[in-house]
C-alpha cells in the first residue's frame, strides 16, 4: 500500500463515520467510480440505479439507526459496558494522542468522544502523513484492531443499505490489511 492511498482511505473512512451524508458527498461518490468499485458491486449498483434524494434519505436513515440510535462508534462504549467516555488523559486513546503530539480540540467537532471511530481514523491519517511508522502499528494494535474490527463486523448485520454493508466489510478488510502492512514494515526494519 502506498502512502497516498492509505491517506485517502483513512480520510474517506473518517468522513463516513463522522456524521450523516450530505448531497456533496453523494456527488463526490458518484464521480469516483474507482472508490465505488472498491466498496463493492452492490454499492456501485445502488449509486447507479437510485436518485440522489433516495440515496441521501436511505443512507442518512441507515447511519442514524446504526451509529446514533442503536449504538455509538466510540471505543470506550464498545469495550466497556458502562457506556462512559473517560475524559482527559484517563482515556487511553486521549493519552495516546497526547503522547504523539496530536492535539484534539473537542470544541471544533460535533463528536463528543475523543475515542470516536471517526477521530481515531483521522489520527491514523495524521500518523501516516507524518510518516510515523511505529505509532501507526501501535495504534492499530492497541486500538483499531481490538475494537473497530469486531465492531464493524457486528454492525454489518444492522445495515440496511448496500453502502453501509459494503463499508463495514471494506473497513474490516482495510484495517486488517493495514495492520499487516505496518507489521511487515516493522519486521523489515528489525532485520
Amino acid at each position: 500500500m502506498n502512502k497516498e492511498y492509505r491517506l485517502y482511505i483513512y480520510a474517506f473512512l473518517s468522513r463516513t463515520m463522522a456524521s450523516t451524508i450530505d448531497k456533496r458527498f453523494i456527488k463526490d461518490l458518484r464521480e469516483n467510480k474507482d472508490l465505488l468499485e472498491i466498496l463493492g458491486d452492490d454499492t456501485t449498483e445502488f449509486f447507479t440505479q437510485n436518485s440522489d434524494e433516495f440515496i441521501l434519505d436511505a443512507l442518512n436513515e441507515d447511519f442514524s439507526s446504526m451509529f446514533v440510535i442503536n449504538t455509538q462508534a466510540v471505543e470506550s462504549f464498545v469495550l466497556d459496558a458502562k457506556n462512559e467516555t473517560l475524559v482527559g488523559l484517563q482515556n487511553p486513546v486521549m493519552n495516546f494522542y497526547y503522547s504523539h503530539g496530536f492535539e484534539l480540540n473537542m470544541d471544533q467537532t460535533e463528536l463528543m468522544a475523543p475515542d470516536h471511530l471517526s477521530i481515531e481514523l483521522a489520527f491514523m491519517q495524521t500518523l501516516i502523513f507524518r510518516d510515523e511508522k511505529k505509532p501507526q502499528l501501535e495504534f492499530l494494535q492497541e486500538h483499531l484492531m481490538k475494537w473497530a474490527v469486531p465492531y464493524m463486523i457486528g454492525m454489518k448485520s444492522m445495515a440496511l443499505t448496500p453502502f453501509y454493508k459494503d463499508l463495514c466489510d471494506f473497513m474490516v478488510e482495510f484495517i486488517v490489511a493495514d495492520y499487516e502492512y505496518c507489521s511487515s514494515l516493522a519486521e523489515n526494519n528489525n532485520e
